[in-house]
Order: C-alpha cells, then structure tokens, then sequence
C-alpha cells in the first residue's frame, strides 16, 4: 500500500512541474506588463532581469509554505490517506483551471484558485466524515479553518480595492509632478523619485521579505530588524546621490533604470508570494508521506496528520529547482505573451481596437462620472482645472508613439504600476497573507491608467467593460475551483485508483487540446499583428495593403457564399452551419478594417491624405457586402434547421444560374484590383448594370409564378430575399470597384503632383 501513496507524491511533483509552466504563464503579466508596455528595452533584456527576480525570489517563500499545509484546513482532524486524496484533487483542479484561461488570454488569480481548491476539496472530505460520524455539520469547523481561510479570502478582496485606489493617487500625484513632458523635470526631481522607488523597493523586499528567507540565518535577520530605520535612511540618501551623479555625468536615463529595478523586485516578490500556489501542495503531500513511513505499521485511513501542523522547512534547492523552472517557461511560454496583451491593451494610453464590447454595466459608470465630472469643475477654480490639465495634455507622448510604435504608456507610468505592486505584494508576503499578485498587479495597472487619462470619452466603457470581464472572471476562478476540486476529491474517495487511472489521462487530454486551441488563436493574432505591421504611411502602401484586404474578403465571402447557396438548394444543413460559422469571423475581419480608419488616418502622409477618403469608402461598402452575406448564409441555414419546404425546380435553376454569374462578376473584379489594372472598367460596370437588371427580372417573374401556384410562403419569402440582398451585393462589389480605380487614379496623381 505504501507503494501506491508513494506513486500518488510523485504524481504531485509531476503535476507541481505542469502547474509551474500553466501558472508562470498566467503570472508572467504581473512583473512584465509595465517593462513591455513602455518597451524599456528589447523583450530578451526584460525577460532575463525578470528572470533574475524569478530564481531570487524562490528562495524567499519559504515561510509561505504553511499555507498549503495547515492555512485552510485543520490536519490533525484528516487521515493520511484523505489528506493524499485533497492535495490530489487540488493540484488536478489547479492545472486544468489554469491552463483554460491561460489559452483565452485572461489574466485570473494563482492565489484564489490554490486557496479556494484546498476550501473545496477539504469540505467535500470533510462532509464524508461527517457524515459517517452522525451528520452534525455545526462540527465543520473542527475540519476547517474557516477564520484563516476567511482572513485570507478578505485580504485577497481587499487588496483589490487598495491596489486601485493606491495605483490611482499615486499616478494622480506623478503625473502633476512630471507631466507628460518629463524630460524637463526629471533633471529637479528624478533623483529623488528614483531614490524613493529604489529605496522602497529595498525596504520592502529585503528588509521585510528576508523574514520568509530558507537561507537567512536568526542572527542576520536580529541585526536586520534592529537597524531598518538606519538601512532605509541609508538607501534613500544613498540612491538619490547616486542617481542625481549618473543624470549629470552621463544623462542616466533613471526611469529606465526604475523600470528594470521594479520589474526585477515585482518577479521577486512574485516568486516569494505565489511559489506556494505551484509547489505549496506537492511538498505538504511529500512531508505527508515521510510523517507516515516513519510511523511504521500506521493505518492510512485511520492515521492522523496532526505533526503537520509543525513548522516544517522547506530545502532551499527545491526552490531553486521550481524558480529554474518558472524561468525557463518564462522564455518559452506563448501563453505569457497572450495574458501579457490582454493587461496592455486595457491600459494603453491611445486609442486601441478595444478587445472587449460594452456593456449596460460599464456605461452607466460612465455617465455617472461624467455627471460627477462636471460638478468637480464647477467647484474647483478655473485656473486650477486649466494648470492640472496642461500637466495631463498627452500631446509629447503622441509624438513619441509616433517614432517608437508599440508603447503603450510612457515611463512615468511603467515606474508607478511597478513600485506600488511591488511595495504592496512585498509587504502582504512579511505579513504571510497569499495576496494576489495578479490582481494587486492588475488593479495597479488599471488605476494608474484610469488616472492618467487613458480611459477617455473614446475608450472608458469598453476598458470597464473589460475590467468587469477580467474581474468577474477571478470569482468564476474561486466558484469553479471550488466545485471542482470538491466533485474531484469525491470522485477520488469513492473511486480511489480506478477514479486516480481515469482523471490522470483526463487532464492530459484537457491540455493538448487547449494547447491546440491556442496555438490556433495565436496564429490568428500573429498574422493581424504581421498584417497591421506592413501598414505605412505612403499612399501605394496603403493601396497595396488595403487591395490585399480586400481581394481576400471578396474571394472568400463569394466562394463561402456560393458553397453555402448550395447547401442550401440541397439541404445541407452541417455545410451551411460551417458557411454561416466562415461568414461570421470573415465579418469580424472587416469590423476590425473598419476599427483601424482612425489609425490609418493618423499615419498618412500629406500627399497621400487626399486618397483617404476612398479607402474609406471601400471599407464601407465591405462592411455592407458581409451584411448582405451574412443575411442570405443565416436564413438559410435557420430554414434548413427548421426543415422547411425546399425551393421547387424553378427557383433552384434561378438560384444557380445568378449565383454562377455572380461569382464569375466578382472573380473578375478580383483579379482587376490584384493586377491594379482598370482599363476595362466600362465593361466591368456595364457588367454589373447587366447582373442586377438579370436579378431583377428574376424577381419578377417569380413574383408572377408565386401568385399563380401558390406554395410555401416561408420558402417564397426566403428565396426573394436571396434574390434582393445578391442584387445588393453586387451593388456594392461594384462600388467597390469603382472606389478602387479612383484610389487607384488619385495616387498616380499624387505621384506626379510631386515632380
């Protein structure tokens, strides 16, 4: 029987090696969202200063370890063997969970899934025991460390709210001291900031951190406590010197140097704090397993754990094998990357194509400080109002962004998200209280956003949006972990090995088709970026980009159309649901067409600003194209589904004769804006004039044959509303080929206008 627990810890440490790389990935934006938001320097610079952080860090969270041991749960009140079956099912919940928004992109809490599978696992044991005990549930608490477990549930809650509210007032506070042309204060007060930042960061993280330390000695840390005032003086005085020296001997960039110095302080109180969410349970279930061969002749189901309620200490090569680890997912990891982009653009200082939609929600808050706004300014001096405003005009940032594309805030803000989460995780790990780094993080970088102004009239309600989506998501993380581990840890009870056979294959399973999943999105989200990349700022090179676009939505909509027009004619209800599923994300590629005119807009040259306008128009008549696309594939397939009255012969060869010419017509004008080649143009418009009167006629004398044998009027109104939105299609192609040999004629103009 031994045999088996000891399979059981290694499959922990298996699982504690796949919940490293699925949580790195997910907590890699709390340290290298700000670094790469203000793209400090070249991503592999940030990744190995966060990768120092990493690897020091695990040695710091040592004392952290507790909480997987006896922070939720009583021990002494569990046997062996139930206390092997909750870590099982905590360590199975964490990997599934994680890795699921990791591959959406969706930055959610290490902490809270690991706090509240331990909840849900230990109650769903715990009730099996009460039960067997006579069913008297005021005795949860005997099992449960319901005020530890609260406690920590409140801190984790709370430090949402001051993380916000800190972020918010102390980015207010910056950004009137530097502005957002801080080039010239930084010479009177760099110094000094650099030097509070610096020296915060050491108070926090050596001073208050070394207590969580598996290599500092009592001595040292005796000496520590008895001279912090004399350290952080020290520091602040220190730093503020040196930095003031460096600015004015070598033009020392300090903001940079905050930047990498945050960054390396936040991945090192990262790897302090959360190393216990990844590891935490693996090496309770190895302490366990020790406890219980060394009490030879112990009874699994009977032997309690009360000795690991003990101060254990954890080796610090285990730590530093889990922080080598998290460091070399850091540099591998897609899905960092992924959560990385969700943080940025909910940040960024333009205007982006927003990720997230509106909703009721995130539109009545703004309204209502819309309203409160404006009783602000009534209160406030007008020439208080005018001289916060000058300091908050983003105007130089601007024209930063336009020589370095990619930012999405400056440096002042890189170095507040950085410091405040920092200071703010550093202390709540002192403290031993598992404080969410990713939601300190978070909130951090959205209060400083908020207060920078980056939530414009433009943005605010998709950014709230989004952060409600992201928000809501964390208490989906603590419901769904807690009813999972909970079924899972009953699963495993009642089961045992067989339940244990059964769940191991299914995570694997999970996990390669998530990866799938992502590697599919990413892709997707590679070639928008490689797309988005080609776009400058010359007339031929928006032509030549946007005659790219179209041509491929036009080829793909005509073709998706006519294989679901078939379908259709044939009742084929699988293909036309996979019509309407092309359709659908092919219309999303032109909201985004349509989402980027202001980008576009902004990049253009003088010269080629005149041509503007019919890149407008092409996109116009797109969007309108799809609608027509979309409102012939959806029907369709909704009559299919419903299995109304198929076309009669007569509408069929209607169908397919328009459907047939329509598909030539656009082929052409295909072909006519790849080869940039209008001299048929006439031709090409008498075409179209030749195709819509054809549909016309069509519509007629359809009309007629429906008045004399009448016949199913759902299929008639169908089959006449194919006929008139084709007609509308082949309008707007049209137009869009006439847009194009304008665009086309106004940019050789331009080109000689220039000579």
């Amino acid at each position: 029987m031994e045999k088996v627990y000891l399979i059981i810890v290694i499959i922990l440490f298996i699982l504690a090696i796949s919940d490293l790389i699925v949580g790195v990935s997910n907590d890699a934006v709390n340290f290298l969202n700000s670094a790469i938001g203000a793209k400090v320097a070249p991503l592999r610079i940030i990744l190995v200063v966060a990768a120092a952080g990493v690897l020091i860090g695990a040695t710091f969270s040592g004392g952290m370890m507790e909480v997987a041991r006896k922070g939720i749960f009583h021990p002494s009140a569990f046997s062996f063997e139930n206390i092997m079956i909750i870590f099982l099912a905590v360590m199975l919940t964490d990997v599934i969970l994680l890795d699921l928004f990791n591959t959406y992109g969706l930055p959610t809490s290490t902490t809270v899934s690991i706090v509240f599978e331990l909840l849900g696992a230990a109650v769903g044991i715990a009730v099996i025991m009460i039960q067997a005990d006579g069913g008297d549930f005021s005795l949860m608490n005997n099992y449960i460390n319901s005020g530890k477990a609260l406690a920590i549930i409140a801190g984790i809650l709370l430090s949402v709210v001051v993380a916000f509210t800190v972020g918010m007032a102390v980015q207010y506070i910056s950004r009137i001291i530097f502005s957002f042309n801080f080039k010239k204060t930084m010479q009177y007060f760099g110094a000094i900031w650099g030097g509070i930042a610096i020296s915060s960061i050491t108070y926090f993280i050596l001073i208050k951190g070394a207590k969580g330390a598996s290599f500092m000695t009592d001595e040292t840390l005796e000496w520590i406590k008895g001279h912090t005032t004399l350290i952080l003086l020290g520091s602040l005085v220190a730093w503020t010197v040196i930095l003031q020296l460096l600015y004015w001997l070598f033009k020392f960039n300090i903001l940079k140097f905050i930047v990498f110095a945050g960054t390396f302080a936040l991945a090192m109180a990262f790897a302090g704090n959360d190393l216990v969410n990844f590891i935490g349970v693996p090496l309770a279930g190895f302490e366990s397993f020790r406890i219980y061969s060394e009490a030879e002749g112990a009874n699994p189901d009977s032997f309690l754990m009360s000795s690991l309620a003990g101060k254990v200490e954890t080796p610090t090569l285990y730590l530093l094998i889990a922080g080598l680890i998290m460091v070399i997912t850091l540099w591998l990891s897609k899905k960092a990357r992924s959560v990385v982009r969700t943080t940025l653009n909910l940040s960024d200082q333009e205007s982006v194509n927003e990720r997230f939609e509106s909703s009721i929600f995130a539109r009545a808050i703004v309204r209502q400080v819309i309203h409160l706004n404006k009783a602000v300014q009534y209160v406030i001096p007008k020439s208080v109002l005018k001289r916060i405003e000058k300091r908050f005009n983003p105007k130089p940032f601007k024209e930063y962004v336009k020589n370095n594309p990619g930012v999405s805030f400056d440096l002042i803000r890189a170095s507040v998200n950085l410091v405040v989460a920092s200071i703010l995780i550093a202390f709540a790990t002192s403290m031993k209280l598992p404080l969410s780094t990713t939601y300190v993080t978070f909130m951090v970088a959205m209060g400083t956003s908020l207060a920078d102004g980056a939530w414009g009239r433009e943005s605010a309600v998709y950014r709230i949006s989004g952060v409600v989506t992201v928000v809501g998501g964390w208490f989906f993380t603590a419901l769904s972990a807690f009813i999972v581990a909970l079924v899972v840890a009953l699963i495993l009870y009642y089961s045992q090995l067989w339940g244990l056979i059964v769940l191991i294959p299914l995570v694997i399973f999970l996990v390669i088709k998530t990866h799938a999943l992502h590697t599919r999105k990413d892709k997707e989200e590679n070639r928008e970026v490689e797309r988005k990349s080609i776009l400058t700022m010359d007339g031929d090179s928006i032509y030549e980009n946007c005659s790219d676009n179209t041509s491929s939505v036009l080829e793909l909509g005509i073709t998706t159309l006519s294989r679901s027009i078939d379908a259709l004619i044939r009742e084929k209800r699988k293909k036309l649901k996979e019509g309407s599923k092309a359709i659908k994300e092919l219309d999303k590629t032109v909201k985004s067409f349509k989402k980027e005119i202001p980008v576009v807009l902004h990049k253009l040259t003088e010269e080629s600003f005149e041509s503007s306008h019919h890149y407008i128009e092409i996109i116009d008549y797109l969007r309108e194209m799809m609608h027509c696309e979309t409102h012939i594939i959806g029907p369709g397939y909704k009559h299919v589904d419903n299995n109304h009255s198929p076309f009669n012969p007569a509408q069929t060869e209607t169908l397919r004769d328009i459907d047939k010419a329509s598909v030539s017509y656009v082929m052409e004008v295909v072909q006519a804006i790849k080869a940039n080649n209008y001299k048929l143009s006439e031709a090409m418009i008498s075409k179209a004039t030749e195709l819509t009167e054809k549909i016309t006629k069509a519509q007629k004398k359809h009309l007629k044959l429906i008045k004399k044998e009448p016949s199913s009027t759902r299929t008639n109104m169908l089959f006449m509303d194919i006929l008139g939105e084709l007609k509308n299609l082949i309008l707007h192609v049209n137009n869009i080929y006439k847009s194009f040999r304008d665009f086309s004629n106004q940019n050789r103009f331009n080109k000689m206008s220039t000579f």
